[in-house]
């Protein structure tokens, strides 16, 4: 092997290490709504989550990357840690796929399905139809096709140039001295973790192997403990990726280190025991690309049925590793996980439930604060200045991160969600400080001890009424995509607009009657204004669920229409007009 065979080696790895990066990532990209899909149906069932683990990584072609992602799952509250172990190790069954589109490499014969089935033959059109779809491509769905195609097609091309680069090695005696070294188990899980380790993927360290296989001089002896090092190599990822999160997500890739390392252990064992007792021939006879690919697959599978029946100790060894402080915070806010981003359809998922939460404790803030209005109670008040305040901090991190992820190659549905919640967020927000307002108003009559007039708080009941009823539907339309909800509200808003023209022009008539004081009107004012805006943040949130609905984002075109000419409208407005009637004393 002289100076052109290493400079075609290197080159052929950088080769294959890229066209493994680019179709792995092309791969979660093109598939982010169907990891969407599995994790909305993931269950706590073992089965259910091995079987999403594995299909995922069969797609996206990493168990590196599928544990990294679900690492950020936990750490965002989208998975449980039960759920997270049954993943994982489905993730590591999912990644022998791999080894066995590798083992084409090695395919011989000069009958035409054989030769057409190398991926010599085939990579060429593949790489053609993919730079055609990258460049002329419209969509992102053609363009992520077609860079998985070219990915696929690079990496395959490195590994062709690297079982080419080692040929020579074949009649090299040195280099099979240094491969009989690994017959010691222990320096060949060293060599398989250490490789696997530093390029961050089983998947490329076992395409490594099995381009060094291709020689002829790595026997089963010492390929069996370099694809078992492989598997605790692979930990490492999760581990770098764990570097900051909640003690969850820790425990996830901890499990994932311990399931490796367990099952690495007990079979190690178990492989030692067997070649001491009995003498296997096939230990010492070389191995090729497609006896990997079924090593590979067999340890993974082997590990597997050893540990799942154990995934609930296996918990339970990483609570215990990583315990509860004396003191869990009860308070604690959902956070956002910028690992997420890796996979944007499932960070725009991530989003959607934080805004969730954050409107539902804002409505929550405002209906609690117009309880106050009648009946004080401290707690409640702590309760609604909380709310007020995680809603500031959901408001900060939920922009912020939508921003990065608009950064981000999202496709059309993805893109206009996001838009949609950058949008509501500031809505939300705004309902919140609203219901600190209507609370200061509240203590501020209960400071002065001010009363309105009989008259007044009858008045302000239908308002108050009018305001809850209208919060209930936008929120409703918004969580569930409750289109009818949706459609009710700007009839309902248009109400709450008379009303408030109508409270007004009566409590000036009262101030001229000598029944209410100017003092207690401008508390008046003051509520009537929030109750208003309230109900014209509830209008935004609504017209931005419906013009969502149909891809647009075009809120003042929709509330001009919704407005003009519509019979159902009209007949909503004058069912809300006669439910909140003044008249009816």
């Amino acid at each position: 092997m002289d100076l052109f065979d290493i400079l075609a080696l290197v080159g052929g790895l950088s080769l294959f290490l890229f066209g493994m990066n680019q179709m792995g990532s092309a791969l979660e990209s093109r598939a982010g709504e169907g990891l969407k899909t599995l994790l909305s149906r993931l269950t706590t069932g073992r089965m259910a989550g091995f079987i999403t683990g594995l299909a995922v990584t069969a797609v996206i072609q990493s168990s590196s990357a599928t544990t990294v992602m679900v690492v950020g799952f936990v750490n965002s509250g989208l998975m449980t840690l039960r759920q997270a172990i049954n993943v994982i190790m489905g993730a590591n069954v999912g990644t022998t796929v791999t080894a066995w589109i590798f083992s084409l490499t090695g395919i011989e014969g000069d009958a035409l399905w054989v030769q057409l089935l190398k991926p010599t033959s085939f990579t060429p059109i593949l790489a053609l139809i993919g730079i055609i779809l990258q460049m002329a491509g419209k969509d992102s769905k053609k363009k992520d096709t077609g860079m998985i195609l070219l990915g696929f097609a690079v990496l395959m091309f490195g590994m062709d140039a690297m079982s080419g680069a080692v040929e020579g090695l074949r009649d090299v005696p040195q280099f099979r001295e240094i491969l009989l070294m690994f017959n010691n188990p222990f320096l060949g899980v060293l060599a398989g973790a250490l490789l696997t380790a530093i390029i961050q993927s089983s998947s490329a360290s076992v395409g490594i192997l099995q381009a060094l296989a291709s020689t002829g001089q790595v026997t089963y002896g010492a390929a069996i403990p370099i694809i078992m090092g492989q598997n605790i190599g692979t930990c490492i990822t999760a581990m770098l990726s764990s570097v900051g999160t909640n003690r969850n997500a820790r425990r996830a890739a901890l499990v994932h280190l311990s399931f490796n390392v367990i099952g690495t252990t007990a079979w190690l064992i178990v492989f030692q025991i067997i070649k001491t007792l009995v003498e296997i021939p096939l230990l010492l006879s070389g191995i090729d690309q497609f006896g990997i690919a079924v090593v590979h697959s067999v340890f993974n599978i082997l590990c597997t049925l050893l540990l799942l029946p154990l995934s609930g100790a296996l918990e339970k060894l990483a609570c215990r590793m990583i315990p509860e402080p004396a003191a869990s915070a009860e308070d604690k806010l959902e956070e956002l996980d910028e690992r997420l981003m890796a996979t944007p359809a499932l960070a725009v998922e991530r989003c959607r439930n934080v805004t969730l939460a954050m409107a539902e404790l804002s409505a929550k803030a405002l209906v609690e604060a117009m309880k106050e209005l009648t009946d004080h109670d401290e707690e409640r008040v702590e309760k609604i200045m909380k709310a007020e305040k995680a809603a500031d901090h959901y408001e900060d991190i939920l922009g912020t991160y939508l921003v990065k992820l608009s950064a981000m190659q999202l496709n059309d549905r993805d893109n206009v969600e996001s838009a949609e919640l950058l949008h509501l967020i500031g809505d939300f927000e705004r309902i919140s400080d609203h219901a600190v307002n209507v609370l200061e108003s509240a203590k501020e009559l209960r400071d002065k001890g001010i009363e309105f007039s009989p008259a007044g708080r009858w008045e302000l009941e239908r308002m108050t009424a009018a305001v809850t009823e209208i919060v209930e539907l936008a929120m409703r339309a918004f969580m569930t995509n409750d289109m009818e909800a949706a459609v009710q509200v700007e009839p309902l808003e248009e109400v709450v607009d008379t009303l408030k023209e109508q409270l007004r022009a009566r409590h000036i008539l009262r101030l001229q009657r000598g029944e209410c004081s100017i003092e207690a009107g401008f508390i008046w004012s003051d509520l009537l204004t929030n109750l208003e805006r309230v109900a014209d943040h509830c209008s935004n949130i609504a017209g931005c669920v419906l013009e969502m609905r149909h891809k647009r984002f075009n809120l003042h075109d929709y509330l001009h229409a919704v407005r003009k000419d519509s019979p159902e409208f009209a007949a909503s407005y004058d069912t809300y007009a006669r439910k909140y009637s003044l008249m009816q004393e």
